[in-house]
């Protein structure tokens, strides 16, 4: 299954400047893979030392945050759209 992923700036040195590229898979899990597979490095920033999405990392798959979901099982049907959101913080 085919789907588009929405690169961060702060990603896109992995994707050549890209803003966003094409992935495979039936799950996240499966996108992050083929994002790997095609983009090194990039999901060592998305997943922790322990394969988990990073705190301050939000992932989508359509309008869905994965983490209300079933993570990295999420299912990404062909033609779905993943966005990778790193979180912003901030205060006075």
């Amino acid at each position: 299954m085919s789907v588009s992923v929405r690169i961060p700036t702060i990603l896109r040195t992995y994707t050549d400047g890209a803003s966003e590229v094409t992935a495979t898979g039936g799950t996240l899990a499966e996108v992050l893979d083929d994002l790997e597979a095609n983009h090194a490095g990039i999901k060592a920033r998305i997943l922790d030392d322990n394969g988990a999405l990073r705190r301050f990392v939000n992932v989508y798959v359509g309008n869905e945050d994965v983490r209300f979901l079933d993570e990295l099982a999420t299912p990404t049907p062909d033609g779905s759209q993943v966005s990778v959101i790193p979180a912003v913080a901030g205060g006075c």
